[in-house]
């Protein structure tokens, strides 16, 4: 006999479920800026009935559930792990068997206001001033190299109670690729670079293009930030960041090439928090988990939800930001034949390793544990589709954003 139908399981608190009951609250303190209300919208209507999806039924006993269409949006919690796991996979042929150093670079809090109303300038000079930096103490012999480097960088900008901090994340292999081409220099000692060098580099590169962006009317000071932008203020912004240690991190390195794809799976296509962390949404406010990390322990917090919201949003990129970045030997130009070379210096095969195109079914299994096509109500029979939900079958998010009409 055939069961009725029913969703599939999700958590019990979204982020979808706290925009759903809390945006208007949200709006009335707030404006949203295009690019916050695309995300939120996006959000409201993923994996539900407007943005269609179909039916399936078990082969075995006929319960039915719906599947519903993703949103895509890539700052929805709900939509990154396909979209992770085939970048990942992509990334496999890159890997070289050598040990990886994970590198941190953090802007100075004092830069947050400013960052916040000048993402796009002021997040892609981060991106320029770290491969700058690595870049030009991978080519200097004097640090222990003297060739070029290849690494992924990949922004975050959240800390784990969701404030505003800015930092990057590089994987670096430990070494590079002589200026001849003709060896592989290896890290000497499981050493990359001292930190105390480069921070004060990565610091001053920094700056100086945000001078400079400044000169050029590139930046912008609106509300609260005015002060800064006039030339006494941003002299004193600038004098402010110098005046403070930047902090350059360097972990220890990652000896197991097969360890260092696990690793990055744990930095890219992240969001500021994922659904599981959110525990309870009750009389207005949110609990949700963080790591605290002065005592390694996981712990809980309670915040209004529109100041969840506020928190949440602040880590939406400008539209076409890339986050994840490729440099060096690494670029995009040039990155097949110098994977290549450096393969072939290091005694492997110059062919690379095939990139498997695996189902959506099997990216689960690999990443659950779990096979999503089995039957969650006999456990015996495969769910199998039948029918098509069309596109705008249930309510809009749009009706929650403007509940007026």
């Amino acid at each position: 006999m055939t069961q009725p139908a029913y969703d599939c399981k999700k958590p019990n608190i979204e982020v979808a479920d706290i925009l759903r009951e809390h945006i208007s609250d949200y709006l009335v303190e707030y404006r949203m800026p295009p690019e916050h209300y695309k995300v939120v919208y996006d959000i409201l209507n993923c994996r539900t009935a407007y943005l269609g999806g179909h039916i399936e039924e078990c082969d075995h006993c006929g319960t039915q559930r719906n599947a519903y269409n993703s949103c895509r949006n890539r700052h929805c919690p709900k939509c990154q792990t396909i979209t992770k796991e085939k970048w990942l996979e992509a990334r496999k042929a890159e890997l070289l068997p050598v040990p990886y150093f994970h590198s941190v670079f953090t802007l100075s809090h004092v830069l947050n206001p400013v960052i916040l109303c000048n993402k796009k300038v002021m997040l892609a000079i981060l991106f320029k001033a770290v491969s700058e930096t690595l870049l030009e103490f991978g080519a200097n012999p004097e640090n222990g190299l003297g060739g070029k480097l290849g690494f992924i960088s990949l922004l975050h900008t959240w800390d784990q109670l969701l404030n505003d901090h800015f930092h990057l994340h590089c994987l670096v292999p430990g070494g590079a690729l002589a200026d001849d081409r003709n060896q592989w220099i290896r890290c000497e000692n499981n050493f990359l670079f001292p930190i105390q060098a480069l921070s004060p580099v990565f610091r001053g590169k920094y700056l100086y293009y945000m001078k400079k962006a400044y000169e050029n009317n590139e930046l912008v000071f609106p509300g609260k930030t005015a002060h800064m932008g006039t030339a006494s203020g941003f002299k004193a912004l600038v004098n402010s960041c110098y005046a403070c240690e930047w902090v350059v991190y360097i972990k220890d390195s990652i000896d197991q090439p097969e360890y260092v794809l696990e690793y990055l799976a744990r930095y890219t296509h992240r969001v500021a928090i994922s659904n599981n962390r959110i525990l309870s949404l009750e009389d207005g406010k949110v609990t949700f988990t963080y790591k605290n990390r002065d005592t390694g322990q996981t712990e809980q917090t309670t915040i209004d939800a529109v100041e969840f919201i506020r928190r949440f949003l602040l880590h939406v990129l400008p539209k076409g930001f890339m986050r994840i970045r490729h440099y060096g030997l690494f670029a995009n130009r040039c990155k097949r034949e110098n994977v290549l070379r450096c393969r072939e210096l290091l005694g492997l095969s110059r062919e690379l390793p095939e990139v498997v195109n695996q189902s959506v079914q099997e990216m689960m299994q690999k990443v659950t544990g779990k096979d999503i096509t089995l039957c969650p109500w006999c456990g015996k029979g495969k769910m199998r589709p039948v029918c098509l939900i069309p596109k705008g079958s249930g309510p809009n998010g749009y009706n929650i954003l403007h509940p007026s009409g």
